[in-house]
């Protein structure tokens, strides 16, 4: 079995929570595609992450955390500033990220930082999240997409309204996603992706939609409803999500990616879409399990997790 390499960024999260009736922040090791690297780390696929760390201690509690559960950081890079931090709070159905820290270490690769070899030898490449708003790392992704020819590409525009500055950006974000979704193997967003992306269109729309810009298959994840599928010629299915005891969904999204970026490691593309509703099906118990323990990319399980907790 081959490597994932997985482009993105890596932050410190703080979660709003309570203690003793206040209001306090837990600190977490976060970032899209870190939750990524790390899931499918934890279920059996070799991951290196690429970008770019701050040079405090925060960075490095990062750095010992990815070595710790088995990321390589061989395409990584350090930057001489303070490591960004995204404080989530709880007032609506969706969580609120708000960001802190210019330039955000998070957002510092550059082409020429891009391990050709790295990425050239790679099974699957992955790019997506809020990279993707810094010109410069954009560069990096479209180098390393081009780079990537020779396996699967998966993209994950995730999305986060705070960063978007007005209808411009909004547009501007919209060209990126069409432009990766051309070239994409498999695209994963959530419904509150497509709604900001393409608004009033119907989830099973805007996955008909990118299928049709040119992805292979794609997955729109909506929470608790499970996840709507659209591969190959067949029409968009929906594929329902388990029952469980939900605690945080922080990384949940992510650990769908992460399930599905693992089987596509070990066993390549479905060769039909029923191997795809059985490979989405999977991800939701992933995702599941996530949503029962607190934390984003700490809350990743193993599949020997995920199949003692939903027995067939």
């Amino acid at each position: 079995m081959g490597y994932a390499v997985v482009l993105g960024e890596a932050l410190m999260d703080l979660l709003e929570t309570e203690r003793g009736g206040e209001p306090v922040y837990r600190q977490a090791i976060g970032g899209g595609p870190l939750n990524v690297a790390v899931g499918v780390s934890r279920l059996g696929g070799a991951a290196q992450f690429v970008g770019s760390f701050g040079d405090d201690a925060l960075a490095g509690r990062i750095r010992d955390f990815l070595t710790t559960v088995g990321v390589g950081l061989d395409g990584a890079i350090t930057a001489p500033v303070p490591t960004a931090l995204a404080v989530v709070s709880h007032a609506g159905a969706e969580p609120d990220f708000r960001f802190y820290g210019e330039p955000p270490s998070y957002g510092l690769l550059g082409a020429d930082d891009v391990d050709i070899a790295l990425v050239e030898g790679a099974d699957v490449l992955y790019c997506g999240s809020i990279v993707l708003l810094r010109p410069t790392v954009l560069a990096a992704a479209r180098r390393a997409w081009s780079l990537a020819a020779g396996g699967l590409r998966v993209f994950d525009p995730n999305v986060r309204p705070r960063l978007l500055d007005g209808p411009a950006a909004l547009a501007g974000l919209r060209e990126v996603v069409a432009e990766f979704a051309a070239g994409a193997h498999l695209v994963k967003l959530s419904s509150a992706d497509a709604e900001l992306l393409y608004p009033r269109e119907p989830v099973e729309g805007v996955a008909a939609y990118l299928r049709e810009l040119g992805a292979a298959t794609v997955v729109v994840t909506l929470g608790a409803d499970g996840a709507v599928l659209a591969a190959a010629d067949a029409d968009p299915v929906r594929v329902p999500a388990p029952k469980v005891n939900p605690v945080d969904a922080t990384g949940a999204g992510d650990s769908v990616m992460a399930a599905l970026v693992a089987d596509l490691l070990a066993d390549g593309e479905p060769t039909d879409p029923a191997g795809w509703v059985e490979r989405v099906a999977f991800a939701l118990r992933v995702a599941g399990l996530v949503c029962e323990s607190p934390g984003g990319a700490t809350s990743m399980p193993t599949r020997a997790d995920v199949l003692q907790r939903f027995t067939r």
